[in-house]
């Protein structure tokens, strides 16, 4: 459908693709862009004048991010409704490294699901990391915080998109959450520990659930046990084998990968 209205379309094996690697090939290919948009194939424009929203906060020169505002998509269920209300909140902010000591690790929260980049600063700050489990959105929104550039929220900027998953999506998503910040502790060490952010979210949700559907409480009390044990697990990663790995992460293909780093190359053979 794509190519049929005329756009160019780069196909990427599934085997071949990574959060960060994938985004690192669009900068360089669109070498001719100021300012390039990301979105994921299930975020779905709430207005026409969305994407004209999200670029007007590149007018400040200073921003080198902006990402829109994601609504509960259509028919999405309490549980599922909240996590957008919680992390999309109705007023625009601009984050700064003077906003760190405020709001903690959320300074540097983007979500590439709709999320725009100015190229010439992402490259400076040495684009998207390649081989990337998770995050790749947060790690690129870190580096230009610490480098004393801006991250823009705009919540006029609005897409519907959000996830229904299962007990088990949530733990394997988490788990990649913890080998991110595992990996990545220069980030915790900058901004603060992770599970500040779950404390309040958890917080939140009670609050919500407490005056729409307190029966879902023992429910929401488990899927943040299930999450935190996830993050848990992926924090200590280096010491499960990758065949486990491959079961418990929401992305089997880049561990796939990482064992085939790991395992001999025909060029380390004796010629």
């Amino acid at each position: 459908m794509a190519r049929d209205a005329g756009f160019e379309v780069q196909t990427i094996p599934l085997a071949e693709f990574d959060h960060g690697g994938t985004r690192q090939r669009a900068i360089e290919l669109l070498s001719d862009c100021d300012i390039i948009v990301f979105m994921t194939q299930d975020a779905i424009l709430a207005e026409d004048e969305s994407l004209d929203h999200l670029l007007d906060a590149f007018k400040d020169d200073s921003v080198a991010i902006a990402y829109g505002r994601q609504l509960p998509r259509q028919g999405a269920k309490l549980l599922e409704a909240h996590a957008r209300l919680f992390g999309y909140p109705s007023v625009s902010m601009t984050k700064s490294l003077a906003s760190v000591p405020l709001i903690g690790l959320r300074a540097a929260v983007v979500s590439n699901s709709f999320a725009a980049y100015r190229r010439d600063i992402l490259l400076k700050l040495g684009g998207f990391q390649k081989d990337t489990l998770f995050a790749e959105d947060t790690l690129a929104g870190a580096k230009a915080i610490l480098a004393n550039y801006k991250i823009a929220y705009v919540a006029d900027a609005t897409v519907y998109h959000s996830h229904s998953y299962t007990l088990r999506q949530e733990f394997c998503r988490y788990f990649d959450n913890g080998v991110f910040y595992g990996r990545e502790k220069w980030i915790l060490d900058a901004f603060g520990k992770a599970e500040g952010s779950g404390l309040h979210y958890l917080a939140s949700e009670i609050r919500y659930l407490l005056g729409s559907a307190p029966w879902l409480i023992p429910l929401s009390l488990l899927r943040s046990a299930v999450k935190y044990m996830g993050y848990r697990v992926g924090v200590i990663e280096h010491w499960l084998p990758i065949s486990w790995k491959m079961r418990i992460s929401m992305n089997p293909s880049f561990w796939r990968r990482e064992a085939a780093r790991r395992s001999p190359s025909m060029s380390d053979a004796p010629s």
